[in-house]
């Protein structure tokens, strides 16, 4: 039988850390067994639900790279299917219309927990006929009232629940519209799903979903309820330890790559293996490897693997990625380097890709000031004489070219017999605005030559205008 796993997100918001966690497990198990990853958007809390939620979702989604070969599917289309069996399920005794008031059963609910009792439905209507004409009314599944289902979980072993412990659930509210757990339902019977895969915050809800399952005579998916995630502070993972949203980890300038192998091993392992491509994922990857306990999120190895990944993903890949970061300063790639040259020279001094081009500007535009603290210490009187032969040796250059500029530099200390940094320093600042950059070399080879001496002209302008004032 062919495994299927969907990831059901609700469009309540966008798509954060634990949901794209869930939606990878989800995405790996079905790729690792050659089977089918439905993605379905459960938005049947319509006042809640938003375009923009969907749109940030499947946004999401497609950053991560974690297509789905179904879907996406609406619940809100399919409103007709729930009816159909809810009407099923009521002509086979099986489901009945409860008419109690919302304010009779807070009030049956404020008895029950004065008295240390679980606050529940006491199953007023589960028998009744004498139902009031034109009352508005909701209904309820009739669950067991006897017996127990055991959650074959393949995180946390048997997972037993007496069905005294549950009430009759709403299965459509009194407006006639079908509640989660009976679409949740439905859904994974009608999508052949063979795997639920979600967070341990559903496992309430699962017998209750295993014993409709039951009563409409469908299949029981298996499950693997998975721990929650913490914040670096130990408590629950929420909006205020930062980013949360998958794409603001795109926002701060994470690769995808890093953010999917940090997000596997938050609960997953494979011996002492830290550093997965997606391949690797795919083969190694089994629901018994996934632990029980809450793992806890770590910024910091994050931002180690994301530099990992700048570093040894091929140039044009991370370049990719790298545009957008560019594009949202205002940096235009239009006169400058290949952005993969740029890359590949920068990426050992980065952490973020947002941080690649903050400091890559220079490439492909002009600088508008120099840094203050770095001219105040190398544009200095000193530097004039340096600075002005170095430029006369660069404008000679017929061959543009790293070797030949690294002569030109060194032709300078030789001849004015000074130590590489009193020429080096200097040039540095005058070509990229501050005190830091790749080796020369490299860093004015990916300028032309032109470029390089005019910049060398500002600086000697600076430098006399410092010692004019």
């Amino acid at each position: 039988m062919t495994s299927v796993t969907r990831f059901a997100p609700s469009p309540t918001g966008y798509l954060h850390v634990g949901g794209a966690r869930t939606a990878l497990y989800s995405w790996l198990y079905a790729k690792s067994k050659g089977g089918e990853f439905v993605l379905r958007i459960e938005d049947t809390d319509i006042e809640r639900s938003t375009q923009s939620a969907i749109d940030a979702i499947l946004e999401g989604m497609a950053w991560l790279g974690l297509d789905w070969d179904k879907g996406p599917y609406y619940q809100t289309k399919r409103f007709d299917r729930y009816k159909e069996l809810i009407q099923q399920l009521l002509d086979e005794g099986k489901a009945y219309k409860c008419f109690m008031s919302s304010e009779e059963l807070d009030a049956i609910r404020e008895k029950q927990m004065a008295n240390g009792e679980k606050p529940r439905y006491p199953g007023t209507w589960r028998d009744r006929t004498d139902h009031p004409e034109g009352q508005p009314f909701v209904i309820r599944f009739k669950n067991p009232l006897s017996g127990s289902v055991t959650i074959k979980d393949h995180i946390r072993g048997d997972v037993v629940i007496a069905n005294s412990e549950l009430d009759d659930l709403i299965i459509q509210r009194s407006d006639g519209t079908p509640t989660y757990n009976f679409c949740v339902v439905v859904d994974d019977w009608d999508m052949g799903i063979t795997h639920v895969i979600r967070g341990e915050d559903h496992l309430n809800n699962t017998p209750r979903q295993i014993n409709i399952l039951e009563a409409l005579g469908a299949p029981v998916p298996e499950y693997a309820h998975v721990s929650m995630i913490l914040g670096d502070d130990g408590k629950k993972l929420s909006k205020r330890h930062g980013a949360v949203s998958v794409m603001q980890y795109r926002d701060d300038g994470y690769l995808p790559q890093a953010l999917l192998n940090y997000l596997v091993r938050l609960g997953w392992s494979h011996g002492d293996q830290e550093i997965f491509s997606k391949e690797e994922m795919i083969e190694l990857f089994s629901l018994g490897a996934i632990g029980q306990s809450a793992s806890a999120f770590n910024t910091e190895k994050l931002i180690w693997l994301n530099q990992h990944y700048i570093k040894s993903l091929p140039e044009a890949e991370v370049a990719e990625h790298a545009k957008w970061h560019f594009e949202q300063q205002n940096i235009s790639l239009a006169n400058g380097p290949a952005l993969e040259e740029v890359i590949r020279i920068q990426a050992d001094r980065v952490k973020t890709l947002k941080e690649m081009a903050e400091i890559s500007r220079y490439f492909y535009e002009e600088y508008d000031a120099f840094d203050e603290k770095a001219a105040k210490k190398h544009l200095r009187g000193v530097a004039k004489e340096p600075l002005t032969l170095v430029q006369e040796k660069l404008a000679n250059i017929s061959d543009w070219n790293p070797e030949s500029i690294q002569a030109a530099i060194n032709g300078t200390a030789e001849e004015l017999e000074v130590g590489m940094g009193k020429v080096g320093m200097p040039l540095r600042v005058a070509v990229t605005g501050s005190g830091n950059s790749p080796s020369l070399d490299i860093t004015l080879n990916l300028l032309n030559k032109e470029q390089v001496v005019q910049r060398i002209d500002k600086a000697l302008k600076y430098i006399a205008n410092r010692e004019n004032s």
